[in-house]
This record gives C-alpha cells, structure tokens and sequence, in this order.
C-alpha cells in the first residue's frame, strides 16, 4: 500500500509540471542590410500606438511629440536621428534602453533601426 501511495505521488508530481518555454523575439542579424521601411505605414502607426497613446509622447508632454502628422518631423527633424551613425540616434538608444518596455518587440525596433540605416525618409 505505501508503494502504491508513493507511485501515485510521483506519477502526478511528474505530470503536473509543465513550463512553457518562451524564446524572445530576435531578428537574424541586426546588422545585415536594412529592410526596406516606410515611415508612414510603419514606423508612425508603431509610435502613435506604443508612444503617443500612452499619454507620454502627446503635444504638451515629453519630446519628441509622436501624435499623427507631426511624428516624422519631430523625430526627424528634433535632433533624434543620426543617419552617420544610427547607433547613435536617440531615439535608437531610447527604445534599446529604458524605453524597451514600450517596444519589445525585437522586430519592432530592428524596423526603426533599419528606418534610420536607410537615411530615415520621409516615405
């Protein structure tokens, strides 16, 4: 009787442990030739629901303002992108340090990274 009790034990020790294994989301080589990546279709709808709806990146707020219409400008054109050096943009150290939590995704931030590597147009 008390090796059935402890088979039993066991047998459903062992089957109720289950761990999901998560593996992050990482892009191929970072530093392979840039996707093409349109600002428009993109880069804005990625700010305007990541940034600027969380009450961080609206006018009046935090720069650069990334509300619809104006996000281009302001990051272009705000001092936020280096297109020398893009691992020197602002913004690019930003959402790769504290601000990682509001872009995780790796493939998010290869886009706006390959964006910059591609002279960070206006398209």
């Amino acid at each position: 009787m008390i090796y059935i009790g402890i088979f039993f034990t066991v047998a459903v020790g062992l089957t109720g442990c289950y761990h999901d294994v998560i593996l992050p989301d990482t892009v191929v080589d970072p530093d392979g030739p840039p996707q093409a990546v349109s600002f428009k279709t993109d880069i804005a709808p990625m700010v305007n629901t990541k940034c600027a709806l969380s009450g961080c990146h609206v006018s009046g707020a935090h720069k650069p303002f990334m509300a619809s219409g104006i996000a281009y400008q302001e990051i272009a054109n705000g001092g936020f992108v280096n297109t020398v050096i893009p691992k020197e943009s602002i913004i690019y150290k930003m959402i790769n340090g504290e601000m990682q939590q509001y872009i995780p995704s790796a493939s998010d931030r290869q886009k706006i990274y390959d964006w910059i590597r591609n002279g960070a147009p206006n398209n």
